[in-house]
């Protein structure tokens, strides 16, 4: 009796601490959020009858678990708690389910912010990394998975992860795979190929045909500056760079130079100048073309739709066509990356490198990791340092973590003018190589491609870069995100993708009259392409194009193996 008598005191008292804590967390969220008269912070407020729905929900489910106590319960969805491990240890159990009502809880709290849209995303987002941080999982004391696994092993397990983290430490970035399973030009990068032109941004690598004939227009593409270009050539199976020699196109690539101190100063107009454009010319005189056809991938596509504008104001047409993949144009709608943008950081970066200076790569790849948190930092996080296990060889995650440098006056350009003003859709509002810029001369036919579940570039934002391109248009949605979902050759016959030969104004609208198609979208594209690619001539024989161009040294080239 006295023990029943004691759980209910208990209970009371339990109920009344979370209340507590409730009106503590409400305060600090509101502290931090609500301006003073001196400051400029956005206003936010809470409906009081949603907070009160909130606290009641909280301490109503917070009770159940109180009372149910340490009794075994049902394994949580959440894959950080599905291993059995978690389910046969009860204070593990509670703790893990403790922490998923107050995720739940927090990020509700955030969405019943009253506020304005970027504020919300910044909360929600700031939310989302707390939560991800302070998992049970995270913490060898709490994670019941990782002390089984140390018991089962006998420690060796605790052993080989601080083995682990020493190796992380000294190179600087958190294993996503085993990088001593792959070499750059050995098991990834290994199209045959030559370099037959290099100036200090870039070399220009010519493949070789896979086809006795080829079309007379040769295919230039232009990789992202932020990442190495041999993500479009992982391994034969899933090489972009491969298929298109396989379809009869003279294939060329721009591996960027990945930026050391002495090209700290290099700007936006640099990269048109001397790298797009040069690349253009180059692959025109080397294959003897009026005409070639162009391909920007990421912030690549971004860099050849300025090259583009500033080839129309000069009114030049040395590209017959473009393929723009995962791509801005158009900055309106950026997504997650959003949160990260206002005036005040802008003109910090301005500061800090607009004049000369190296953004450094690992900087870049930490940010696009953490836009994923759970799945692309502390996955790791917990399978190589608690658990002590080895990721296993992925192509695409050791890419992932070859990061790049960035030049730090051609970074602070990129950020003001598409992110903060989005000035590239703003006829004659940027002045690039001394021409203003125009989207809407670029009169060429287009295929824009976007992926579904593109956290980068979303979708609607791929698909806002046809509204300014006046040339006929192509638009195909695949499945997936932001590399998956380009990476996805025939041969593997995955995801699907979407088309619709209508263009309506909005994403939205587009969906709706969308058809869906299993496989790759590549076909489709290398349909798209053919009637582009001009007559079909004799394949060259040699790399380059007589004493003027001739092959430097075999492909993948020195500049991608260069670390940041």
């Amino acid at each position: 009796m006295n023990s029943d008598v004691d759980w209910a005191s208990q209970a009371k008292q339990f109920q009344q601490e979370l209340g507590s804590q409730w009106a503590r967390a409400l305060q600090s969220f509101q502290q931090v959020a609500v301006p003073t008269a001196a400051s400029s912070l956005p206003s936010l407020t809470f409906s009081p009858d949603k907070l009160q729905e909130l606290q009641q929900a909280y301490v109503r489910e917070a009770s159940e678990l109180w009372n149910a106590g340490l009794s075994d319960r049902p394994s949580p969805s959440d894959k950080r708690f599905a291993n059995d491990a978690w389910s046969r240890n009860p204070v593990a159990s509670f703790s893990a389910a403790v922490y998923l009502l107050n995720a739940r809880t927090l990020l509700a709290l955030a969405e019943a912010a009253e506020t304005d849209t970027k504020t919300k995303a910044r909360l929600r987002f700031a939310v989302e990394q707390w939560m991800a941080a302070s998992a049970p999982s995270n913490f060898m004391a709490l994670n019941a998975e990782a002390q089984q696994k140390a018991l089962e092993t006998k420690g060796e397990s605790i052993a080989r992860g601080v083995q682990n983290l020493l190796a992380d430490l000294q190179q600087g970035h958190v294993s996503m795979t085993d990088e001593s399973a792959f070499e750059v030009g050995r098991n990834v990068a290994t199209t045959e190929g030559a370099v037959v032109f290099e100036n200090e941004l870039f070399q220009l690598i010519e493949y070789k045909p896979l086809t006795k004939q080829v079309y007379e227009r040769p295919y230039l593409v232009v990789p992202p500056c932020i990442n190495k270009f041999y993500i479009l050539d992982l391994q034969p199976e899933n090489s972009l760079v491969r298929y298109l020699s396989e379809q009869g196109h003279r294939t060329f690539v721009v591996s960027w130079r990945n930026p050391d101190a002495s090209l700290e100063g290099k700007t936006w107009d640099d990269y048109i100048g001397d790298g797009l454009l040069k690349a253009i010319e180059v692959t025109q005189d080397v294959a003897n073309a009026k005409q070639i056809n162009a391909l920007g991938f990421c912030v690549g596509g971004t860099l050849l739709g300025t090259a583009l504008a500033v080839l129309a104001a000069r009114k030049e047409k040395p590209v017959a066509s473009a393929t723009l993949l995962t791509t801005f144009l158009d900055f309106t709608d950026t997504g997650i990356l959003d949160v990260f943008i206002d005036d005040a950081f802008v003109q910090f970066r301005e500061m800090q490198m607009g004049k000369g200076g190296l953004l450094k790569g690992q900087e870049l790849a930490s940010t696009f990791s953490f836009l994923r948190p759970n799945d692309l930092v502390w996955n790791y996080v917990v399978g190589n340092y608690l658990k002590g296990e080895t990721p296993p060889p992925f192509d695409l995650l050791y890419w992932n973590s070859d990061s790049t440098n960035l030049p730090g006056p051609m970074y602070a350009w990129y950020l003001r003018n598409t992110y903060l003003e989005n000035n590239l859709v703003k006829p004659g509002q940027c002045t690039v190589c001394g021409e203003k810029v125009d989207l809407g001369k670029v009169d060429i036919p287009v295929f824009v491609y976007g992926s579904r579940e593109d956290h980068i570039v979303p979708i609607a934002g791929a698909y806002a870069s046809l509204k300014h391109l006046p040339g006929k248009k192509r638009f195909v949605m695949g499945a997936s995100g932001h590399i998956a979902g380009v990476i996805n050759p025939p041969t593997k016959n995955k995801r699907s993708y979407w088309t619709n030969d209508k263009l309506p104004e909005t994403y939205d609208e587009w969906l709706k009259g969308a058809k869906e198609h299993p496989g790759s979208w590549w076909p489709e594209w290398a349909n798209w392409l053919k009637p582009h690619g001009g007559k079909q001539v004799p394949a060259p024989k040699t790399y380059g194009r007589g004493t003027k161009y001739k092959a430097i040294e075999p492909a993948p080239g020195r500049y991608v193996k260069a670390k940041a």
